[in-house]
């Protein structure tokens, strides 16, 4: 029955891939919907970065879809560490002088550096993944440096879930004033400027310290489980 039920899935599988070849062939060139990004990106969202205005604008919804599966992995980890029995205390390391100074000196710098990759998301490639991402580094760094610096796992949690709530909030706003989700209904400003690109910059400063705090935590526990 196993290998019969594991048949069918590789049939339907199959079935899809070769619908999906059959439509659209490999090595084709790109469909008009990739030319319309192109042509009416910087018009339709005011982002020079038009990977960012097909990310937050134009496939908005799958962004928050990615947020949650980041989302979904955090708690399944915290969850799976939760489990853990018998824990051990072994001799901790001091950390090198590099490291100790590092964690003094260039923390706050990391910090300031993430921040400016998701505020600059719609103008620069980067964004809020991007962003959240080097701030978590800045955070390992800080844990490896100066461990007895801990940071709380509540304020990671008061973090993600506030970056989150915005997320849904402008989201919702957008589709209260344009009839669909992250609908763009601030002025656009003028492009290649930072106050330009709408809800887009709101949007990514949501997303960097929502996956900031997310993978932070992420570290926090597992240093701490180490």
């Amino acid at each position: 029955m196993r290998k019969i039920f594991s048949l069918i899935i590789l049939i339907i599988l199959a079935l899809g891939v070769y619908i999906c070849i059959s439509e659209i062939p490999f090595g084709k060139p790109g469909t008009a919907v990739g030319n319309y990004y192109i042509e009416k990106g910087i018009e339709e969202t005011g982002a020079v970065n038009i990977v960012t205005s097909i990310v937050l604008n134009y496939r908005g919804f799958d962004t928050l879809g990615e947020v949650t599966i980041l989302f979904l992995a955090s708690l399944g980890l915290g969850a799976i560490l939760a489990t853990v029995q018998n824990k051990t205390r072994g001799v901790i390391t001091p950390p090198s002088l590099i490291l100790t100074t590092a964690c003094r000196f260039l923390f706050p710098f990391i910090l300031m550096f993430g921040a400016y990759i998701f505020l600059h998301g719609h103008l620069t490639p980067g964004g809020g993944f991007q962003g959240g991402a080097i701030i978590a580094s800045g955070f390992l760094l800080r844990y490896l440096g100066c461990p007895q610096k801990r940071i709380r796992q509540s304020s990671f949690v008061a973090i993600e879930s506030l970056g989150g709530i915005a997320f849904i909030i402008i989201g919702l706003l957008g589709f209260t004033a344009g009839g669909f989700f992250l609908f763009n209904f601030l002025p656009k400003g003028v492009a290649n400027t930072l106050l330009s690109a709408g809800i887009i910059p709101l949007i990514y400063i949501a997303i960097g310290l929502k996956v900031g705090a997310e993978m932070a935590g992420i570290i926090d526990t597992l240093i701490e489980e180490s």
